[in-house]
């Protein structure tokens, strides 16, 4: 083949997945709605009217040709101090809507300036939005779930842990309804406020000097009853951060409840991994998490 066709033809691929990529890239775009402030007149027990005390939730909807309806409220993690909002969240918005399912990235207020109940209420709120306001995003009521990374998921589990019906005689449509996921996911998670709690996601949350009760009502392994939903989790046997044994607990306290869920434990694996992108076999959770989801309908089979 002469030389300069070859280099045509290079040229011409190039250009080609050039403008796959752009397209792709226009998809998503075209798919992401800015952020919604979850309480336009403020959140309760805000301390001001910046960033940093305006809970958010960012939409991220599944293509409509291959929506499932199915919805997950995304908790990045972070130890109650910041947010993994990329790795943890809008990455993974866009994992989800690969799988047909509509990702909300929550961005929930933060320890030091916001201790406990603010961020369940965060999250709560997050949870009846989604769900209130379904039918404007060609959504499944009844199909939402959770998903969080370490402290991320402390409050994912919270969630399921602490949910309520809703207050069907409020003023605001949302508050009518409920906060109960319908699944919940955590990888690597913080479920404990005890022992085995990694130590800065708890001071962040409950502060220097919780009370016992405290410590108890967010300890989630203590919280799990037979209305907690399916549980899917992640962790590492070396997990140096957030010890393994907070899913453990988690798992035996789903077990002893009759609580149905999903357990991979890897023997290896730093914390805070993700999607673990260059892990290949820290990165097969995803596949896994698809194949539990689809068990619980949130995919097409």
């Amino acid at each position: 083949m002469p030389l300069a066709e070859t280099r045509g033809r290079i040229m011409m691929k190039t250009l080609l997945l050039t403008l796959i990529f752009f397209a792709m890239t226009i998809g998503i775009r075209a798919q992401t709605a800015t952020p919604i402030v979850l309480w336009p007149d403020g959140a309760p027990n805000a301390l001001g009217k910046e960033a940093v005390d305006i809970p958010t939730l960012t939409p991220f909807l599944a293509p409509k040709e291959t929506a499932t309806g199915a919805s997950v409220v995304v908790c990045p993690g972070g130890g109650y101090s910041h947010l993994s909002d990329v790795k943890e969240g809008s990455d993974v918005a866009k994992w989800l809507n690969s799988l047909g399912i509509s990702a909300f990235v929550l961005k929930y207020r933060l320890g030091m300036r916001y201790h406990q109940p603010n961020q369940l209420l965060d999250a709560a709120r997050a949870l009846r939005t989604v769900r209130a306001r379904a039918g404007e995003w060609n959504l499944d009521a009844k199909r939402i779930g959770i998903l969080g990374f370490s402290a991320g998921g402390h409050l994912a589990s919270t969630l399921a842990t602490h949910f309520d019906a809703g207050n069907p005689d409020a003023k605001d449509p949302i508050d009518r309804v409920g906060s109960r996921p319908d699944l919940v996911i955590l990888i690597y998670p913080v479920i404990t406020m005890g022992e085995f709690t990694h130590k800065g996601s708890k001071t962040n949350l409950l502060g220097e000097n919780p009370t016992a009760e405290l410590v108890q009502k967010y300890s989630n392994e203590l919280q799990v009853t037979k209305e907690t939903p399916p549980a899917f989790l992640v962790h590492t046997m070396n997990d140096p951060a957030v010890p393994v044994e907070n899913s453990l607990m988690f798992v035996a306290a789903l077990r002893k409840a009759g609580v149905s869920f999903e357990f991979h434990l890897y023997e290896q694996g730093p914390h805070g991994f993700g999607l673990a992108p260059a892990n290949p076999v820290l990165a097969s959770w995803t596949a896994r998490c698809a194949d539990w989801l689809g068990l619980h309908g949130f995919t097409k089979k």
